[in-house]
């Protein structure tokens, strides 16, 4: 015997005759809206005993889900179970929607139907689900820089529900940075990055904190700006700093999600010796000494291709959402390189340095140093 499948506008019609409408989909899912009048009892839970919510195998019974997939396969099951009078939606709650069949939101606020909506396919998949972008929800990461690396690494982390996101960087946008610091607009030329980040972020999700602190990064303020975050985030352009966010992140023990990019060539990086001592590498530990100025010029210097930093800049997003929500492998110990031109990618291993001077066991932090000197007399 197959399963009847209705049209929303013929389940409504059988509906207002006295059939049960069940709605078997997630309660996240119905979160964003189900059908008017159907009561909602999950897939699993509805077939675990039946007879809890559908007493009589007489009664008629109308199944809908998101596209009419799992209605029909539950449909299925309660026929096996003795079930006579069976339907299932075709198309579903979508369907139902684009009908212009009345929907309710059950036991939900406009915040809660804002997060069910706007994170709905975060809250489909297992590794995330609703507990997961709550966790997101909670957190904060530090973004050193709203350039290149930060434009596109802060604009997904804020798309994704990353709850504070703390913006530092002193300087102001300038119509080069156009081409490839995709968070800035032509409007906001002149204007502090910090803020002009903040506004687009917010423009984009208004429902997370944004903190733009118009500053450099120095020893002297880099522990305050370490307070409460989880993961750092760097997108600096400079060997000084990247010296001083590693040693920062070792003595906070928090995780430093790594990128650099020159002309067409990048790599990204995960260092969590701050964590994970004699386990997994720090920055030092890949570079002990900055190489000399000349084997590693800037943007302003060698040139950029514009969508480069983006392509790096989502991969640093992603990390830092593995890393928040604990799934998947990080790179840390896997320095991922990347050559655009020929789209061709590449892993190398990096081991911790058990003779580090920041990070190998039992050692300990050595306090900040002067790292514009350090990093002027190598080479």
């Amino acid at each position: 015997m197959s399963i009847r499948e209705l049209t929303p506008e013929q389940a409504r019609a059988r509906q207002l005759a006295g059939a049960v409408v069940i709605d078997v989909r997630q309660a996240h899912e119905r979160a964003g809206g189900m059908a008017e009048g159907a009561r909602g009892v999950a897939m699993g839970e509805l077939l675990a005993d039946p007879s809890l919510s559908l007493p009589s195998l007489e009664q008629e019974i109308v199944l809908i889900c998101q596209s009419g997939r799992r209605s029909a396969d539950a449909a299925t099951a309660l026929l096996a179970a003795g079930y006579t009078r069976l339907a299932s939606v075709l198309g579903g709650t979508a369907a139902w929607r684009a009908a212009g069949l009345p929907l309710v939101r059950p036991g939900a606020d406009d915040a809660e139907c804002d997060f069910h909506d706007r994170y709905s396919r975060h809250l489909l998949l297992p590794q995330v689900g609703e507990a997961g972008q709550r966790r997101l929800q909670r957190s904060r990461v530090l973004v050193v820089g709203a350039g290149g690396l930060g434009a596109p690494a802060a604009f997904y982390l804020a798309a994704a529900g990353v709850g504070r996101l703390r913006i530092v960087d002193d300087d102001v946008v300038e119509r080069s940075n156009l081409h490839r610091q995709i968070i800035h607009v032509d409007a906001a030329t002149g204007c502090a990055k910090v803020d002009s980040a903040r506004e687009r972020l917010l423009a984009l999700n208004p429902h997370i904190e944004v903190e733009a602190i118009q500053e450099r990064v120095t020893s002297g303020n880099v522990d305050a700006l370490m307070d409460g975050v989880d993961v750092v985030l760097d997108g600096s352009d400079n060997f000084p700093l990247r010296y001083l966010l590693n040693d920062a992140c070792i003595k906070h023990a928090r995780p430093l999600v790594y990128a650099a990019i020159e002309r067409f060539d990048g790599q990204v990086c995960v260092f969590d010796a701050g964590r994970r001592r004699g386990q997994a590498p720090c920055y030092r530990c890949l570079f002990p000494e900055p190489p000399p100025p000349e084997f590693a010029p800037n943007c302003a210097e060698a040139g950029v291709l514009g969508v480069l930093p983006g392509l790096a800049g989502v991969m640093q997003a992603t990390e830092v959402l593995k890393l928040l929500l604990d799934v998947g492998e990080p790179l840390a110990g896997r320095l991922l390189r990347f050559d655009a031109l020929g789209m061709r990618f590449r892993e190398t291993r990096v081991h911790p340095d058990p003779d580090c001077p920041l990070c190998a066991p039992g050692r300990a932090f050595p306090g900040y140093i002067d790292y514009a000197a350090f990093c002027a007399h190598r080479g």
